[in-house]
């Protein structure tokens, strides 16, 4: 036999065995052709649905939103805070087109990353086309040009969900195209325009109303034969701010712990304890989660952070946890104790720590707002200035909860500073004034003790004040009547300040009649 025919014998007997002859010596192995996928086909994996999971009104709106009445739509955006739920709602409705069989592709990306996106439409394109595994970039833009509409080609309906965005830069040059056929679906706590507008619409998720809250906790504990009454899960979901990753873990550490609700609800009202003493840890999380509820805020503090003006977002979200959460003046944030504690506060950038940071402006302020709100920490609404800043209850706690004992005290005196040097002497803004009251209200609440050393500080006086001027002298002498027990009880009775009390409730008394 010649050796050619002695060569064709060999690459025929190694025809069925994976491996080609390039010689007499060497033999090369090679891959099996890939086919691709038959449809309907799933690419990556769906969260598990959670426990007792809550059909929400959002989720109606977030259907009829990302089917587009059948017109080309780039992709519907879903914002909301860390902890509202916007990767199950995403997972539900994908879930619900994949079962009613709407979709021939689905495709679902953590896309926590713009590696992790990459990877992402990578594997999409070695599934469903076929595609080179060993380029994963060639792999991922061949399954994004698949998905572009091409006239004589099979329709494809298809679904893409972008989970948990954390960048608008990782997004950059990988989102779906328009297509009629297709879908597609992207979460984030970012705000930014970069992810909205040029047909990206963008569907904002808010917390569970009263009724979701109950329904959700009741089901839970049912779920574990564990019966509470229905006005204390009532206000245990108030206490949690309705936000239902607070719920769903505070739950869980009921069970564990079989705690009734009426016993948590007074640990947490107690505020020396720490938010995570009082939820599961990592290692105990329902439904699969993966972070502890101030974990899930603290990455989102950070980046924020690193938003120009750079270093300014953590201080201002500090400042603004001591204060009301259903609304601060935006006199208060940008006042000059505010810029001072700013100022003070702010992390040297780029120096080495050599020299002190640059002083802060109104307007480094306010951009420090926006960076909290792009990252839905904080709501922001300038148009509102009275009540311009809204921030979650929790976060507020997971926020002092970092501070250390000093810290938090020095932090409440420079919250009344700010409130004193807000407020008007003459009140002639009747709004404002409420909303000053209140926030003083509740910086008493968070940090009584602090507020008395090491003597009272104005602003409890001035809120008596304030109440009087309003036409409230009754209130006014209620609040002069505590100030003067306190600072008599705390001082001593011939105090400065608590004659100053005495005199004040003395002359509103006299003005209630």
């Amino acid at each position: 036999m010649s050796h050619t025919g002695a060569a064709t014998a060999s690459e025929g007997g190694l025809a069925n065995t994976g491996y080609l002859a390039i010689d007499r010596l060497t033999l090369v192995q090679q891959a099996a052709p890939r086919t691709p996928a038959a449809w309907p086909h799933q690419v990556g994996v769906l969260p598990p649905r959670a426990q007792s999971f809550q059909h929400r009104t959002e989720a109606d709106q977030l259907r009829a939103a990302v089917d587009g009445g059948g017109t080309a739509v780039l992709a519907q955006v879903l914002t909301g805070t860390g902890g509202v739920g916007k990767t199950q709602l995403a997972a539900d409705y994908a879930r619900t087109a994949w079962d009613g069989g709407e979709v021939d592709v689905l495709v679902w990306i953590s896309a926590s990353s713009r590696s992790a996106i990459t990877a992402g439409y990578a594997q999409a394109g070695v599934e469903v086309l076929a595609a080179d595994p060993g380029d994963p970039e060639q792999a991922a833009e061949a399954f994004l040009a698949w998905l572009e509409p091409k006239a004589g080609q099979k329709p494809c309906r298809w679904l893409v969900v972008l989970d948990d965005v954390a960048d608008p830069a990782d997004i950059r040059g990988w989102w779906p195209p328009a297509s009629r056929h297709g879908r597609a679906l992207v979460t984030t706590r970012r705000r930014e325009a970069a992810l909205t507008g040029a047909g990206r619409r963008r569907v904002t998720l808010g917390l569970f109303t009263p009724q979701e809250a109950v329904a959700y906790v009741t089901a839970v504990l049912a779920a574990h034969d564990r019966h509470e009454p229905t006005d204390q899960i009532n206000h245990l979901a108030a206490d949690l701010g309705h936000l239902p990753l607070a719920l769903a873990q505070a739950a869980a550490y009921l069970i564990d712990t079989d705690l009734t609700c009426a016993s948590y609800r007074g640990l947490l009202a107690n505020r020396i304890r720490r938010l995570a003493d009082l939820l599961p840890e990592s290692g105990a999380l329902p439904d699969d989660q993966s972070a502890t509820l101030a974990a899930t805020w603290s990455l989102s503090i950070e980046r924020a952070n690193q938003i120009r003006p750079v270093g300014l977002a953590r201080p201002m979200l500090q400042l603004a946890a001591m204060l009301d959460p259903n609304g601060i003046p935006a006199a208060v944030l940008t006042s000059q104790p505010a810029l001072v504690h700013l100022t003070g506060h702010r992390a040297p950038i780029g120096t080495g720590g050599i020299h002190p940071p640059a002083r802060v402006s109104a307007e480094d302020a306010a951009l420090a707002l926006r960076a909290l709100h792009r990252l839905s920490l904080i709501d922001h609404t300038p148009d509102t200035p009275h009540q311009a800043v809204r921030v979650h209850q929790l976060i507020q706690r997971a926020t002092r909860d970092t501070l250390t004992p000093d810290q938090h005290d020095r932090l409440a005196r420079t919250a009344a500073d700010t409130l004193t040097t807000a407020w008007p002497a003459i009140e002639r803004d009747a709004a404002l004034a409420q909303a000053l009251r209140a926030n003083t209200d509740v910086l008493t609440r968070t940090a009584e003790d602090a507020l008395y050393r090491p003597d009272p500080h104005d602003v409890l006086f001035r809120i008596g004040k304030s109440l009087g001027q309003a036409g409230q002298a009754a209130a006014a002498a209620a609040h002069s009547h505590r100030l003067a027990e306190t600072t008599g009880h705390r001082l001593g009775p011939d105090h400065p300040d608590t004659l100053a009390a005495r005199s004040h409730l003395a002359y509103w008394q006299g003005r209630a009649g």
